[in-house]
C-alpha cells in the first residue's frame, strides 16, 4: 500500500509530482495528482476510450468540491490559475493511500471526510464516493452538506477546450440521474447520484493552467464548463456517491461496483509470482496495461498518451503476462498481432482514431519471435504456435530475405539491413519535422541480435512442426549471420560492439543497443566478448534508474530531457535514461556471471532505486524515462508498460532465478557449437 500523510499532501511541490492512475481495461483511465490539482491536459476523472483501446476523450475533467459546515463553506479542491492556486483544498488533505485505489482523507474543523475514486473494469465508468468518517467537534454541526460542481471538457485527450458558444448546456434529469450531451458526435455523459438537490447552472470556469504542459512547450490553458451543482446531505445519508459513465447506470450499484473492484484486484494480486512487496506491486501495475482490442487483448504502451504499439507490446508481453500466469492474455495478444502482419511486418502503432495500422519499424517484428518463444517456454503450447504463428513466422522470414518496406532486407553478408532517408525504424525513433535524430540506417547492432535470435528460434520450431527443410535453411542463415556479425561488429579498440555498421565508417557510439547481443537467448558472442560488452555498458551507461541511451563522453550527449518538443525529442535517445533497459542489462550481467548468487545479489541492489520510485511520479508504476544527469528527474509517461514488464521479468527470472520448466538459468547454454570469436576469417560454423 502506497500512502502519504499531510506532510506530503500539504506540500504542493511534493504532491504535484505524484500522480495516481485508475484504468478500466479498455484503454480509458482516470488520473490526477494526489491533490486533485490537474497538471496535465491528460488528467481527468473520466477519460473514455470510445473506440477501445483508443479514441480517448476527456469527458469529465474534475469535480469542484465544497464542504458546508453550518452554512460555512470550505473548498476541498485545488486549481492552478494565472498567478495563483485557488482554492487550496490540499491544505485539508491529511492522507492519501492506494488501497487498492485512491482514498483521500480530508479533515476540516474536526470533521473527517473520506473520498474514493475508481473505475469500473470493462466500462467507461468512474465512481466517486464521499463518506463522513468522524466528527471531532465539541458541538456537532447542525448541518453538513457537500456541494459538487462537475467540470466537463469533452475533447480529444491530446487537446484542450476553450469557451465557445457551440456547447449544449441542456441538462436532462431523471430520478437520481442527470445527463449532458455538450457536442454532437461525442457520447452522452450520465451522472447517477444520490444528491438531495440538483441546481442547473451555465458557467464557464476559465484559464485553468497545466504546469506540465507548460514545461513541455504545449498549450497549457483550458476552460471547463459546469452544467449543474449537486448538493448532498452528509448528516442524514453519511455518503455521497456519483457514478459518471457514458452508459445509463444506477447510483444504488456504486457500493456493488466498489466491492467487485476490490475482489477483482484481490484475485489479480494472487497471480504475483513472488510474495514480496516489489513483485506484488509490479504485478498490480501490470494489470493496467492489458486492455481489450475487439475480442482480443493488447497492451497500452504507456499512460497517459500512448496507444498499443507493436514494439512495446512484444517487449512488454513476457514480463507483464508470463511470470504472472496470464498465459491466455499472452496468447490473445500474440494472436491479435499475428492477424495484422502485412508484408512480413508487425504494426508499429494502432493510431488513436482507429485508422489503418502503421508499418514503420524494423525491430517490432523481430521482438514478435522472442515474445512467442517466451510464451512457448512458459506454456509448452505448441498447438497454438503451430496453428496461429508458425506460418506467419515463415512468411516474415521470407519477406525479410527478399525485401520489404523501407529497405528492410537481408544483404549479402547474411545480416539485416534497413532504412531510407527521412524514416526512423528502430526503437530510437525520435523525429522532429524532417529531422530524424538517430537515423541508424544500415545494420543496427540490436537488429542483428534480434535477427539471429529469430533464426535460431525458427531452427528450433521447424522440426517440431515437420519442417526439416526449413530447419536446415534457418541453421545455415543463422551460421552466416553469426560469422558476419563477429567480423563486422566487434570494436577491438573499445572492447565492445559498434552501434551501426553501414557503407561508411562504423558508428562507434557507446549505446545500450549492444546489450541485446548478450541478453537474448541466442547470442553470437563468445563468453569473453559478452563479458566485455556487459562491462562497457556498466561502466558508461548504467545509472540507478536504467541505462543511458548514449555515453556522457559523447559530444552528442544530452543529460537533460526538458524544453519544447524539439529540445525534448533531441534528447530522447541522446543520453536520456530508459528504465526498461535495466531488464536486458540484468539478464546479460547474470548470464555472463554464471547466474551466481553474487551476481543476483548485485542485480537486486541495482533494482532498489526503481522499487523506491514506485512511490514517486506515477504511483505504483515505473516512468518511461529519466534525465541522464543527476538528480535524474523522471519524465515522459508516468507509467510505461515495458518499464514495468522488463523490471518484473528480470526480477523474477534473473534475480530470483524463477524460470519456466526447461529454460536454463544460464540462457547462454542454448548456444551450442558457437564459433570462436577469433581469428577471422573462419569457416562457417554449424549449429546442432
Amino acid at each position: 500500500m502506497i500512502q502519504f500523510n499531510n506532510e506530503t499532501c500539504g506540500n504542493l511541490d511534493a504532491a504535484l509530482r505524484r500522480e495516481w492512475l485508475e484504468t478500466n481495461g479498455l484503454g480509458g483511465f482516470a488520473s490526477s495528482t494526489i491533490t486533485g490539482l490537474n497538471t496535465r491536459r491528460y488528467h481527468g476523472l473520466l477519460v473514455a476510450a470510445t473506440k477501445p483501446p483508443v479514441g480517448r476523450e476527456v469527458l469529465l475533467s474534475k469535480l469542484e468540491e465544497t464542504l458546508l459546515i453550518d452554512g460555512q463553506g470550505f473548498d476541498l479542491s485545488s486549481n492552478r490559475y494565472p498567478g495563483v492556486v485557488h482554492p487550496q483544498g490540499f491544505r485539508y488533505l491529511t492522507n492519501l493511500c492506494l488501497d487498492p485505489f485512491p482514498i483521500f482523507t480530508y479533515e476540516v474543523e474536526g470533521i473527517v471526510i473520506e473520498k474514493t475514486v475508481f473505475m469500473v473494469y470493462g466500462e467507461n465508468t468512474t465512481v466517486v464516493q464521499y463518506e463522513l468518517k468522524l466528527t471531532n467537534r465539541s458541538q456537532p454541526p447542525k448541518s453538513l452538506r457537500l456541494e459538487i460542481r462537475p467540470l466537463i471538457a469533452f475533447r480529444d485527450y491530446h487537446s484542450t477546450t476553450h469557451a465557445n458558444s457551440g456547447l449544449n448546456a441542456v441538462v436532462e434529469q431523471g430520478p437520481e440521474l442527470a445527463a449532458v450531451a455538450p457536442y454532437p458526435g461525442l457520447p452522452t455523459l450520465y451522472f447517477a447520484h444520490n444528491a438531495m438537490e440538483l441546481q442547473k447552472t451555465c458557467d464557464w470556469y476559465r484559464n485553468f493552467e497545466y504546469d506540465v504542459e507548460r514545461e513541455r512547450g504545449l498549450d497549457f490553458v483550458e476552460d471547463l464548463f459546469n452544467h449543474f451543482i449537486l448538493r448532498f446531505d452528509l448528516l442524514s445519508d453519511g455518503k455521497a456517491s456519483i457514478v459518471a459513465s457514458i452508459e445509463h447506470r444506477e447510483v444504488a450499484r456504486a457500493t456493488q461496483y466498489r466491492q467487485a473492484e476490490i475482489e477483482r484486484r484481490r484475485i489479480a494480486a494472487q497471480t504475483s509470482p513472488l510474495k514480496d512487496e516489489f513483485a506484488q506491486a509490479l504485478t498490480a501495475a501490470s494489470e493496467q496495461y492489458i486492455v481489450a482490442r475487439g475480442d482480443k487483448k493488447t497492451i497500452i504502451a504507456g499512460y497517459h498518451w500512448f496507444s498499443d504499439w507493436g514494439r512495446d507490446t512484444m517487449i512488454s508481453l513476457p514480463g507483464l503476462t508470463l511470470p504472472t500466469g496470464k498465459h491466455d492474455v499472452a496468447r490473445s495478444i500474440l494472436s491479435t498481432f499475428a492477424r495484422h502482419v502485412d508484408q512480413g511486418m508487425l504494426p508499429n502503432r494502432f493510431p488513436d482514431a482507429g485508422e489503418t495500422p502503421e508499418y514503420n519499424t524494423v525491430d517490432a517484428t523481430l521482438w514478435f519471435f522472442e515474445a512467442a518463444r517466451a510464451y512457448l517456454a512458459y506454456t509448452g503450447d505448441e498447438a497454438f504456435v503451430r496453428t496461429e504463428l508458425y506460418s506467419v513466422f515463415t512468411d516474415i522470414i521470407s519477406w525479410h530475405t527478399r525485401g520489404t518496406r523501407y529497405g528492410i532486407k537481408v544483404d549479402a553478408s547474411g545480416l539485416l539491413a534497413s532504412g531510407e532517408p527521412g524514416v526512423q525504424l528502430t526503437w530510437m525513433d525520435a523525429k522532429v519535422g524532417d529531422w530524424v535524430v538517430t537515423p541508424r540506417r544500415g545494420k543496427p547492432v540490436e537488429i542483428q541480435a534480434l535477427w539471429y535470435n529469430a533464426l535460431c528460434i525458427m531452427e528450433e520450431l521447424a522440426p517440431k512442426f515437420g519442417d526439416d527443410v526449413g530447419q536446415k535453411r534457418y541453421r545455415n542463415m543463422a551460421a552466416m549471420a553469426n560469422w558476419a556479425f563477429n567480423r563486422l561488429f566487434w570494436n577491438e579498440k573499445d572492447n565492445c560492439l559498434y552501434d551501426v555498421v553501414n557503407d561508411g565508417p562504423p558508428d562507434a557510439s557507446i549505446r545500450p543497443n549492444q546489450i541485446f547481443a548478450v541478453s537474448l537467448p541466442y547470442t553470437m558472442l563468445s563468453p569473453d566478448r559478452a563479458r566485455r560488452v556487459v562491462e562497457k555498458v556498466r561502466e558508461h551507461l548504467l545509472t540507478p534508474y536504467g541505462l543511458r541511451s548514449l555515453a556522457p563522453s559523447d559530444p552528442q550527449y544530452r543529460g537533460r530531457y526538458m524544453g519544447g518538443p524539439v529540445e525534448r525529442d533531441g534528447a530522447y535517445h541522446q543520453g536520456t535514461v530508459w528504465p526498461w533497459l535495466i531488464g536486458p542489462f540484468i539478464t546479460a550481467y547474470v548470464k555472463v556471471n554464471g547466474a551466481s548468487d553474487a551476481a543476483r545479489r548485485r542485480a537486486a541492489e541495482w533494482l532498489l532505486p526503481l522499487q523506491d520510485h514506485l512511490s514517486d511520479a506515477g504511483l505504483g508504476h515505473i516512468s518511461e524515462i529519466f534525465d541522464g544527469d543527476l538528480p535524474q528527474r523522471s519524465a515522459g509517461c508516468v507509467a510505461q508498460a515495458w518499464s514495468v514488464g522488463e523490471v518484473l521479468r528480470a526480477y523474477v527470472e534473473d534475480v530470483k532465478g524463477i524460470r519456466p520448466k526447461g529454460q536454463s538459468e544460464n540462457r547462454e547454454a542454448k548456444d551450442k557449437n558457437r564459433p570462436a570469436a577469433e581469428p577471422f576469417p573462419a569457416p562457417l560454423p554449424t549449429r546442432s
